[in-house]
């Protein structure tokens, strides 16, 4: 199917409205405030895209668009939509709050390893980096939503309500971004250890000798690493480990806050900092979260509405300093060998949970993709990272037929199980399961399409892109609760394993993060190729040439005649090529063509004319 964002949105709208306001207010649902995760993914579903499209803004009832305000017609008239969302989100931030301190809670998304295990109370009410993630991404919209809202309305209540929830909003920001900064972490270990001997392996592809692997290692991060021991403001405590270059190391987002994690000072009323229960140890699905959410906190919108403090923009800056050494080092480990990166020997291999999946692979051609967009990247390295991805959708059954009991099948239902590894267990083992293998690769092409200036790149990845949104829009659930939103995967894996989950606002909320970066896309100006842009030149010379011919051949009391109508429209067209030809040189070859097409036709009829005499 054609990528249709716009249309796409309306109709997630559409559906989300139907379920959450089946009464005329909001309902959570069952499962509603028993894990911040969902809700806040849940939430995002229509303030990202309000917040992020114009087209789609909802903080300005005057300026609502017909079309937007039909698909939230169950929440009511442009006017309520607003108000109706002030009072939601004042919901979720008290909803997931103990006290003074806001809480991040995983919830039901936290799930014990041995099913016939309960999970503890204090296990489910642990924070986890998808939570401080996304809500910094919620936040970041809530505050550029209130700070329009708030001009644009005069009901004294609803204005006390929106600063009431400022203010609630931004300590929570501010806790989700002392959280982030407190699940970095960077992991050093020997080259004899089982984590060096799998890094060895991954980047050493199990064609070069470790001793050979640890000089490649040295060489390549060197500069790296004297960043991280050096930038004090990390707050971790490697500096004499990473002083040995013997050593190997990984840096990341552990799954939660890491045990024995500093508090981070902050003038900021954020409550009580928990102490840390996860294990130091980098999780490739969470850094890649992690690394989602950050890029908010400097995007063009937050700095020109100004939405952070001074102090948020401490914390700011320091998440910004992890975030770039992060996308710098995993860059780094999946193009290590230039003549193969390890990244295209699918499926990759984690050293730290010693797990390998074609999940894992997309784990690392995100954070892959973000720094080729960090670096506005444009050469090969973008267009063998286009090839991963068409090989990670034909391995992940998105652009090929499943066979029988087909073990692919198993990344999107049940999904990749992730152990949640701790070094204060407050109960049994738990995993996190990531059943979002389709959504993540699509915005990543997504997002590739747009940096992409290669036609034929650009052309590979749109089609993918389309197969993929395909294969998405056909697990929408087509009946009962939670109609037009996802997940029914049976619909494109019949024979997968039976499920039973509540309606997955983690897909949803992928998707409509997919069809913003869709509208952001088109939204761009078309490739230039030099192809037609040379071609546009030479029919405009001839053009010209012709129309000055033509102009010369008709006599003067031609102007206000039917001839000299058509030159004159010919003139504008011409005109309007020549505009066109550096930013759109295909059209400006179309209109090129129309116009010499136009001088033949008046050329032939004088030609006629002269005969006939």
């Amino acid at each position: 199917m054609q990528i249709k964002p716009r249309q796409n949105l309306l109709s997630i709208w559409q559906s989300i409205a139907r379920h959450c306001y089946a009464d005329g207010a909001w309902d959570w649902g069952e499962w509603g405030g028993l894990s911040s995760v969902s809700d806040a993914e849940r939430l995002l579903c229509l303030l990202y895209p309000a917040t992020e499209v114009p087209a789609f803004r909802l903080d300005a009832p005057d300026t609502t668009q017909p079309d937007v305000e039909k698909s939230l017609r169950a929440v009511g008239d442009a006017t309520e939509i607003p108000e109706s969302l002030v009072r939601v989100l004042t919901e979720f931030m008290e909803k997931h709050r103990a006290g003074d301190t806001p809480t991040f809670s995983g919830g039901h998304y936290f799930i014990a390893e041995d099913p016939d295990q309960e999970l503890t109370k204090e296990q489910r009410a642990l924070g986890v980096v998808d939570s401080f993630s996304l809500s910094v991404t919620l936040c970041l919209a809530t505050l550029g939503f209130l700070k329009v809202y708030q001009s644009k309305t005069e009901r004294s209540g609803t204005l006390q309500l929106i600063e009431r929830l400022r203010s609630a909003t931004s300590d929570r920001l501010t806790a989700a971004m002392v959280s982030l900064l407190r699940s970095f972490t960077v992991d050093v270990y020997e080259v004899e250890s089982p984590q060096g001997q799998a890094l060895c392996r991954l980047i050493g592809q199990d064609r070069t000798p470790d001793r050979m692997v640890l000089q490649q290692f040295q060489e390549r991060f060197r500069a790296l690493r004297a960043v991280i021991r050096e930038s004090v403001v990390l707050g971790v405590d490697v500096e004499e480990q990473l002083g040995n270059e013997n050593r190997l190391f990984e840096c990341g987002w552990a799954w939660s806050l890491v045990k024995g994690a500093p508090q981070v000072e902050t003038a900021e009323p954020i409550g009580d900092q928990p102490d840390g229960v996860a294990r130091g140890v980098p999780y490739l699905y969470f850094t890649v979260v992690a690394l989602d959410g950050i890029q908010d906190l400097f995007s063009d919108r937050t700095l020109v509405l100004g939405l952070l403090n001074p102090e948020q923009q401490k914390l700011a800056d320091a998440l910004r300093l992890r975030w770039t050494i992060t996308q710098q080092y995993w860059s780094g480990i999946a193009r290590f060998d230039d003549d193969r990166w390890p990244l295209e020997d699918i499926p990759w291999r984690t050293t730290g949970q010693q797990l390998e999946s074609e999940y894992f692979s997309l784990c690392v051609a995100s954070i892959l993709v973000h720094d080729l967009l960090r670096r506005r990247a444009t050469d090969d390295d973008l267009t063998r990272t286009v090839g991963v991805m068409e090989r990670l959708a034909e391995r992940g059954r998105i652009t090929s037929s499943t066979t029988r009991e087909d073990p692919a099948v198993l990344l999107h239902n049940p999904g990749v199980a992730l152990p949640l590894q701790s070094d204060n267990p407050l109960g049994p083992p738990m995993r996190w399961t990531m059943t979002d293998f389709s959504a993540q690769l699509l915005k990543r092409v997504i997002q590739l399409c747009a940096l992409s200036r290669n036609v034929a790149a650009h052309d590979r990845l749109l089609r993918l892109a389309e197969q993929a949104l395909d294969h998405l829009w056909r697990r929408r659930i087509p009946d009962g609760e939670g109609v037009g939103l996802w997940d029914n995967v049976h619909a494109t894996y019949p024979n997968s394993p039976a499920r039973q989950a509540p309606l997955s606002w983690s897909i949803t909320e992928r998707v409509t993060e997919c069809m913003v970066a869709a509208q952001q896309l088109y939204n761009q100006a078309p490739i230039r190729s030099p192809e037609p842009a040379a071609l546009a030149r030479s029919l405009l010379s001839e053009a010209t040439h012709l129309l000055g011919t033509e102009q010369m051949e008709q006599p003067a009391p031609i102007a206000k005649s039917q001839e000299g109508t058509e030159l004159k429209s010919i003139e504008a067209d011409l005109r309007r090529a020549r505009t066109l030809l550096d930013s759109q040189p295909g059209t400006s070859c179309a209109l090129a063509l129309s116009v010499l097409g136009r001088l033949d036709a008046l050329a032939r009829a004088r030609a006629a004319g002269r005969q006939g005499v």
